[in-house]
């Protein structure tokens, strides 16, 4: 069982930047797979980013965020972060972190989800 808590979420214009955080508990955070979820209003929550277990050195994007957003994990922090550079319109949602064991890009690879944090851009 891991408890996760997302922050860093806020209203940003076009083009600014933002960088998520979310917190794990836990003695066992290097061992999960972390990932990126966003769901909009009225929209399927959709995958934005992945990160490998331990030292992370395979990640995976979303063609819509791929070049603009940077997924990390700090393991000593039980947190992984997800740089966002270039925000767009577009990108406005409730972003949630998760936890797994499967490295995929689908709800189903992860156990674990945090409360989200929402993230507004506008135009």
């Amino acid at each position: 069982q891991v408890q996760l808590v997302e922050s860093g979420g806020g209203l940003v214009q076009t083009g600014d930047s933002l960088r998520l955080s979310c917190a794990a508990s836990g003695r066992t955070f290097s061992s999960y797979v972390m990932g990126w979820f966003r769901q909009a209003p009225g929209k399927e929550r959709e995958f934005v980013s992945a990160i490998n277990y331990g030292s992370g050195r395979r990640t995976y994007y979303a063609d819509s965020v791929k070049g603009r957003f940077t997924i990390s994990r700090d393991n000593a922090k039980n947190t992984v972060y997800l740089q966002m550079n270039s925000l767009r319109p577009e990108d406005t949602a409730v972003y949630y972190c998760a936890a797994g064991y499967g490295l995929g890009d689908r709800q189903n690879d992860y156990d674990y989800w945090g409360q989200g944090t929402q993230v507004t851009v506008s135009s």
